[in-house]
């Protein structure tokens, strides 16, 4: 059966944590849109070249919800991005107030002016593992993972006591193969975010969340379950990608040694280019972002028809040889500056300045104090956790 017609199942198995399956390059050329099975065992649409998937991101005929939700297929067990959201009658209006309330929260502007405050956090994390006694130490644990905690939890106005709480409740969201449990600490983060905004409501500040708690008692069409979601994703994504993005950034700057010199040659000049390749090959998880066709579309020779299910793989879409030259090689000095990784159209990710920000902070700095760096484990020898996004549960360096 050829890959135009046969449905496969997803995920498609990678070889390691930084390479995609080698089918990925057989569908882009053969079957740019294929029909797959979900890993919830539901059917749905593949898209994996780059021109295709950065068309329907910005089709304005595919979005979150869907126009019978109970009808939609699951992407996953997981409890984050694993069907539709939203309500499909009012999605692009109450996408357009979200966008709206949130983009001056996560402006490029305002990334600047905490980018001093990123920096004195980055410095006191690595002084507290540049000193520890031990030979190698993690890296995940140490930096990449507290670093956007901190910053997302600053932005939201979230009490750094409870980091270890939405820590937990975060990693079971995202997991694959609790089922039931995944749903279950959702709602258990629902909960605690109600408590969290019922607190702020008396004594509102100059954070996000007190900003959305204004909004939605100002506007009746905001609805309270909506608003408080909202913080949830925020606070879940606010973080989760980051910390995935700066393990992947260190295997792909560790795993090739010419590369992490030559950064360590140039920091300053080098970092920005280093991030954005970084976010080109680095997007983290297997499958991809989930979109509900609103029409019937024909597009690439397949009809797409009203409700399916489509699955958008950025991580393929990025490596696409009609776009990319060496596509699978990391190289902050090629000449294509584009890519997908924050998306692309109305949903662009709003969190880009800020994840932006926090990458470059943080390679510069490991560039400056910790030039020895490398890598304790084999790249095989990882833990990769089992989560919806991905990456490393560890991150084991050293620089003696």
């Amino acid at each position: 059966m050829s890959t135009a017609t046969e449905r496969l199942q997803l995920p498609l198995a990678r070889p390691n944590i930084l390479d995609l399956a080698p089918l990925y390059e057989v569908l882009r050329r053969e079957a740019p849109i294929a029909p797959v099975t979900t890993p919830a065992g539901d059917p749905a649409w593949l898209v994996t070249s780059y021109e295709e998937v950065r068309l329907l991101l910005g089709d304005k005929r595919f979005g979150r919800s869907h126009p019978n939700p109970e009808q939609a297929s699951r992407i996953s067990t997981a409890a984050v991005q694993d069907g539709p959201t939203g309500t499909y009658e009012t999605e692009e209006a109450d996408h357009a107030r979200m966008r709206r309330l949130l983009t001056p929260a996560f402006s490029a502007k305002r990334m600047r002016r905490l980018s001093d405050h990123m920096e004195r956090l980055v410095e006191g994390y690595l002084d507290e593992l540049t000193t520890s006694d031990d030979d190698v130490v993690d890296l995940h644990s140490g930096l990449a993972y507290p670093l956007p905690v901190a910053m997302i939890c600053l932005l939201l106005g979230v009490p750094e006591s409870d980091h270890e709480l939405f820590a937990r409740l975060s990693e079971r969201m995202a997991n694959l193969t609790i089922g039931a449990e995944a749903h279950a600490a959702r709602e258990e983060f629902f909960r605690y975010m109600v408590g969290l905004v019922e607190t702020k409501r008396n004594d509102l500040g100059e954070d996000v969340i007190s900003d959305l708690v204004r909004a939605q008692s100002e506007d009746p069409s905001f609805d309270y379950e909506q608003m408080v979601r909202l913080c949830v994703g925020l606070l879940f994504a606010g973080h989760e990608t980051t910390v995935n993005r700066i393990g992947l950034g260190t295997l792909f700057l560790l795993t090739e040694r010419s590369r992490w010199e030559a950064l360590v040659a140039d920091p300053d000049g080098r970092v920005d280019a280093v991030v954005e390749e970084i976010m080109r090959l680095g997007a983290p998880g297997d499958l991809g972002l989930l979109r509900y066709a609103h029409e019937d579309v024909e597009i690439s020779g397949v009809t797409i028809q009203r409700g399916d299910a489509v699955v958008l793989s950025v991580n393929s879409a990025n490596r696409d040889t009609e776009v990319y030259s060496n596509a699978e090689s990391f190289d902050p000095d090629r000449p294509e500056r584009t890519h997908l990784g924050f998306g692309h159209g109305a949903h662009f990710c709003i969190g880009a300045s800020l994840a932006r920000t926090e990458l470059r902070v943080v390679f510069a700095a490991l560039a400056k104090r910790v030039p020895g760096l490398r890598l304790a484990k084999e790249l095989g020898e990882l833990e990769v956790r089992a989560t919806l996004t991905g990456g490393v549960a560890e991150l084991p360096v050293s620089w003696r």
